[in-house]
């Protein structure tokens, strides 16, 4: 009986209902709202369900994320982890998102560069304010690095956070910056509307646009390639993420590779999303997230992202005066990085005012313009802090 009772009591003391503190429990109870978001809503699910589950188990059981000591005794999780500090899963992220993109409405529409560099704007406002609260709130302890790295999630674009993050040897504040800006591209369908009913008029989200023009092959073969020698020519540090862009790009426009077009875009996309999506997850533990620089770092992100909106729409409605009533301002909103989620959300506005209205093409240029603004936002702050 002795052996019984000493066998059930060592059963209970490996358990981890006793080590769990409340802390642990919220991260538990966030992690299931962001599954059920995920499941239920369909807010991103493949960026919010593994994320949410890495985010489960670290909570469960930290040793999963565990450092280790000389390479021994390292958590699974650490290991994905290291293929972000290493910049090797977000570039392969640009290497997919490449494969799956048409930049056939920018180049038909190259005016669309403008709006995709008007919605960086929330990126360097962050930036700024960034630095303002180290001041009034010096607690934070946000140097010019942090900041960087925290104002990037303005631009609603993941990999680019974890990307700049680690490069600037922000890892410490990596899982709160990834979980933010993952979190604002799957709540873009409810950040963004109301942004952009405030800033328009029901008469400019009714306005038609003509149809684009169509884009010959040789122009989406040339494209990624021109693109590549003049942003990487005029800032190298953007070479992982442009040139991975690109390169999946032209994987898919080239026509000769479709084997490595098709590889990059679905099999190899989807196992990087896991294994990044994980890690990212399990850096948030409730002794690293649930800190006064996590808030403000959420706090923060929100305002870029909301200004970045805001700066698209405001440029699209001065557009929309310059071409006297050409250009639905609506489509200004789609700057920010999430593609194609902030075309779609154009397009859902535009046909809330008017359900004959077509924007989904005319505001994929802007969306995929915004990939490569953040991506060069990012390579700024990199040459800004010389960092290679």
């Amino acid at each position: 009986m002795e052996y019984v009772s000493s066998t059930l009591n060592n059963l209970f003391h490996q358990t981890a209902f006793l080590s769990l503190g409340w802390g642990n429990y919220l991260m538990i109870a966030v992690a299931c709202l962001f599954l059920y978001l995920a499941i239920k809503k369909g807010y991103e699910p493949l960026l919010l369900v593994p994320i949410a589950f890495g985010m489960l188990l670290v909570n469960i059981y930290p040793d999963i994320m565990a450092e280790g000591v000389n390479g021994h005794g390292e958590g699974l999780f650490h290991f994905f982890f290291r293929l972000d500090e290493w910049s090797i899963l977000p570039s392969l992220i640009f290497l997919g998102v490449g494969a799956m993109t048409d930049f056939g409405p920018l180049i038909a529409n190259p005016k669309s560069f403008l709006l995709g560099a008007a919605a960086q704007f929330g990126i360097f406002t962050a930036y700024l304010l960034a630095i303002g609260m180290n001041v009034i709130w010096p607690v934070l302890d946000f140097n010019d690095k942090a900041a960087a790295a925290i104002s990037i999630i303005g631009g609603a674009d993941g990999p680019t956070s974890i990307f700049l993050a680690g490069k600037l040897g922000q890892t410490a504040l990596l899982g709160p910056i990834a979980v933010a800006a993952y979190s604002y591209m799957s709540l873009v369908p409810i950040i963004q509307p109301p942004i952009m009913k405030l800033f328009t008029t029901e008469k400019e989200r009714k306005i038609k646009m003509e149809q684009l023009r169509p884009v010959s092959k040789l122009e989406k073969i040339l494209f990624p390639v021109i693109v590549t020698i003049v942003v990487v020519m005029i800032l190298p540090t953007t070479a992982p993420l442009i040139g991975m862009l690109m390169l999946g790009n032209l994987f898919k426009e080239c026509g000769v590779v479709k084997q490595l077009a098709e590889t990059a875009s679905n099999a190899l996309m989807y196992i990087v999303v896991i294994l990044l999506g994980t890690s990212v997850g399990a850096t948030t533990s409730a002794e690293a997230f649930l800190k006064p620089t996590t808030l403000a770092i959420v706090v923060l992100g929100l305002v870029a992202f909301a200004v970045g909106t805001a700066a698209g729409v405001l440029f699209g409605k001065l557009m929309c005066y310059m071409t006297k009533g050409k250009v639905n301002p609506l489509i200004g909103s789609a700057g920010v990085s999430a593609v194609p989620m902030a075309a779609r959300v154009s397009q859902k506005v535009g046909s809330e005012a008017d359900p004959t209205n077509f924007l989904l093409m005319h505001a994929m240029g802007p969306n995929v313009a915004g990939v490569i603004g953040t991506a060069v936002a990012a390579g700024v702050f990199m040459a800004i802090f010389g960092v290679q």
